[in-house]
């Protein structure tokens, strides 16, 4: 008999903290007390700008004062929501050098530790855990597919409520899809004064932004068969 094993439906920490590595457009860079924003993240993402590494076994005899560096990264839902800030990422480890803004080449940064912090709480995630994780796959197309949901799809989010459990209190005023990654996709729910967040998991995750489409079509399917009916007020 096989072992019983839980089904997985939102990312590791680890996994959160590699995607928003991977999606970041900008961070901020805290050393030898400058503070410097980087905008140049578009295309690599901060992997691509900060290599990480372990430290060494026992500093080398002679070797030069390291120098402490902070990275800060933020993750904004790209809906328009209560509460945009999803999570933020700190960084923290020892450069061979100054950090340098204009530098072209990948920076090699030594790890300390990495920080995450969002509506779960605050948890450090090790180097090893953050090398054996793969970012989302929908990581660095989640805002367009959010967006298209929300301005072409509109009409699907008050169909989507039906499969939230436990059924939403009454007085639900908005309903706005503030996150999805290849477990599944979040709902934010306002209220007069308040909000919260309503998972959805899709029945299989997704390895590929192409599968996004049939495991929506799955969840719509399941909505229009679910019998109670949603209280999103139009």
């Amino acid at each position: 008999m096989r072992p019983f094993r839980a089904r997985v439906t939102q990312p590791t920490h680890a996994e959160r903290v590699r995607s928003i590595l991977v999606a970041a457009h900008s961070m901020t860079v805290v050393s030898d007390g400058l503070h410097t924003e980087v905008h140049r993240l578009h295309e690599t993402g901060a992997t691509g700008h900060v290599h990480l590494h372990a430290p060494p076994e026992s500093a080398p005899a002679g070797s030069e004062r390291r120098v402490p560096v902070r990275l800060e990264l933020t993750d904004i839902a790209p809906t328009p929501v209560r509460d945009r800030l999803r999570a933020q990422v700190t960084l923290t480890g020892l450069l061979a050098a100054p950090y340098d803004e204009g530098a072209t080449a990948s920076t090699c940064m030594e790890f300390g530790q990495a920080l995450l912090e969002d509506s779960r709480g605050r948890t450090f995630v090790t180097l090893e855990e953050l090398q054996s994780a793969a970012p989302d796959p929908l990581a660095t197309c989640e805002a367009g597919l959010l967006t298209h949901l929300l301005d072409g799809h509109r009409e699907f989010v008050p169909l989507l409520l039906r499969l939230v459990r436990p059924q939403p209190n009454r007085g639900v005023l908005r309903a706005v899809p503030v996150a999805l990654d290849r477990y599944g996709v979040t709902l934010r729910l306002e209220y007069s004064g308040t909000h919260c967040d309503a998972r959805l998991p899709f029945a299989s995750p997704v390895t590929h932004p192409d599968q996004v489409d049939s495991r929506f079509q799955a969840l719509l399917a399941a909505a229009r068969r679910a019998s109670h009916p949603n209280c999103l007020l139009t």
